[in-house]
């Protein structure tokens, strides 16, 4: 903590994200008041200019903690319009030829139509929106455009956050719209930035709630939104596949679904444990289009909106511990998402809804906060959800040791046998998979043609990213001198490639010497540089509040 004097503000909860988990813990806790008739202030906080202006997802949503939080979602106008109506999955086996898997091979937790819940084809953006709009009913207080920078800890215990100062200028010093940042303290403190919360990665080595756990793995997602042509389009459709482009170092899998509005969403989910440091996930996405399964729904239609997003999907056996003193880790901070299902809204939700109960029963007997919920955990290990993460431990880690088909066959086999086969582990680190640039085959990849495929920044125009450029860069280099130094040499410096909006570029001084250039205004904090660089030298800190992308129906 600095000695700069900051206004203070107190409150019962802060939440940090107005995500799905941290806005269904937000109105799950004044649920609670409301029926208590007990007096409880809760604040979220959010660094998007808007609730929803960062979210991405798929995204295929399954309602059941939905259906717990808000039973009457429909009369409510919760924007569930698109239910799933049929399932297909391919292997794409080269750039023409794809295989249709049969229905009956394809693992259980992959199916999104059957059975005595509904899914729905969502924005996850629009989802979070209608959550907001039902907490504020419910008397919270969400603050979007205000980033969370730091935990307050004292005495060994979470007090709150900070958050950044707004109005400084790029060497540091405070601009005339300086205003420096506030602290929001609370009895307790839920964390709920999503994948790769750059205060709960703190945490997480602060507290070391990791452990004795696996270390987590990460994919990165990249989507687009298109508007089709009407005979292209049939809402409900749900569209998954593996295998083509990605070869047999890297592991992934393509979604293709119909949502409301004439519209398609199309994206590629690639694990960050890939090997060859050519690779570039926004380049294996944007060639994968071109594959007639794809390409069908595609071709006349337009591309309105892009984005990308790392994804935490260790799941079970990477999952940390969510409690310290004075707060929680929720949702995809702590890695809830269930890789098995390639779906993380629903378990999010739950856990926020648990860290919720778990909060308001201590504050509702009187705790002064500060404390280690460990109820929390005893409830959350009870849950559904925790249940659905178990039954799925292994689903990630054979996918990385036997290849996307041989783990998927292991993934079917073991969801056959009621999960009887061994619980298999994975403990090498997603940035420690990389091979030097001289073990690997480069890859050339095809230039775009503007219609199906598009390059990076036509790409970041359609992600409505926008930062004020006079700041300080947000994307910190513990070691400057690092990338051109030794991975340059070493990985022929992968950030050039696996961030998706070309944020790092490898450009010639006045010399004709190398020199690492960092394009911070194109960031979309999907955090890819702060998981991937091998030497794990790319610390992500949040920027000025407001910045960002600003993501549509996304």
């Amino acid at each position: 903590m600095d000695n700069v004097e900051r206004d203070v503000m107190d409150f019962d909860v802060v939440i940090v994200g107005a995500g799905p988990s941290g806005l269904a813990a937000a109105c799950r806790l004044m649920q609670q008041a409301s029926d208590a008739e007990q007096e409880l202030t809760v604040c979220v906080v959010e660094k998007g200019s808007e609730v929803g202006a960062h979210i991405l997802s798929g995204a295929v949503f399954e309602p059941r903690a939905l259906n717990e939080l808000f039973p009457d979602w429909q009369e409510r106008g919760a924007p569930l319009n698109t239910p799933a109506i049929r399932d297909d999955v391919y292997l794409l086996k080269d750039a023409d030829k794809a295989q249709k898997l049969p229905n009956a091979l394809v693992p259980k937790s992959m199916h999104n139509t059957g059975g005595d819940l509904t899914r729905y084809v969502i924005s996850a953006g629009n989802l979070c929106r209608w959550l907001a709009e039902q907490a504020e009913a419910l008397g919270v207080e969400i603050f979007p455009g205000f980033a969370a920078q730091e935990a307050i800890v004292e005495d060994g215990a979470v007090r709150g956050i900070l958050i950044g100062d707004m109005g400084v200028a790029a060497d540091g010093s405070p601009k005339d719209s300086h205003m420096p940042g506030m602290e929001l303290r609370a009895k307790y403190t839920l964390f709920a930035e999503g994948a790769r919360g750059h205060i709960g990665k703190r945490l997480i080595e602060d507290f070391s709630l990791d452990a004795g756990r696996d270390p987590q793995h990460y994919g990165i997602g990249l989507k687009e939104l298109w508007d089709v042509p009407a005979d292209k389009h049939e809402p409900g459709v749900v569209l998954h596949g593996s295998g083509w482009p990605l070869g047999n170092n890297a592991h992934g899998g393509w979604f293709l679904y119909h949502a409301e509005n004439q519209q398609v969403v199309v994206g590629l989910i690639m694990d960050l444990s890939y090997q060859n440091p050519w690779l570039s996930p926004f380049d294996e996405f944007q060639r994968m289009k071109h594959h007639p399964v794809l390409s069908q729904y595609l071709e006349g239609g337009k591309r309105v909106a892009y984005g990308a997003r790392a994804i935490t999907k260790g799941g079970f056996n990477c999952l940390p511990k969510m409690t310290f003193p004075g707060g929680l880790l929720i949702g995809c901070d702590a890695g809830t998402l269930n890789f098995a299902k390639i779906k993380g809204l629903h378990t999010a939700m739950k856990s926020g809804m648990v860290a919720a109960e778990s909060v308001f029963e201590a504050i509702k007997n009187g705790d002064e906060g500060a404390q280690e919920l460990t109820s929390f955990t005893d409830k959350w290990e009870a849950s559904w959800a925790y249940q659905e993460l178990k039954e799925s431990a292994s689903f990630g880690p054979a996918i990385h040791k036997y290849g996307t088909v041989g783990g998927g066959a292991y993934n079917f086999a073991n969801q056959l046998l009621g999960n009887k086969l061994p619980n298999l582990h994975d403990t090498t680190t997603d940035h420690g998979a990389l091979k030097p640039a001289d073990e690997c085959e480069k890859i050339d990849y095809p230039k775009p043609d503007g219609k199906l495929s598009f390059d990076k920044p036509s790409s970041v125009f359609l992600s409505n990213t926008n930062h004020e450029e006079n700041q300080p860069c947000h994307l910190r280099l513990d070691d400057p001198d690092l990338p051109i130094r030794d991975n340059l040499p070493k990985y022929a410096e992968p950030a050039q490639r696996y961030c998706p909006v070309g944020v790092y570029e490898v450009v010639e001084d006045d010399e004709g010497k190398p020199r690492f250039q960092i394009n911070f205004q194109n960031c979309i904090h999907c955090k890819t540089c702060d998981i991937k660089d091998p030497a794990q030298n790319i610390t992500w800190v949040a920027p000025e509040g407001g910045g960002g992308p600003n993501y549509p129906n996304m």
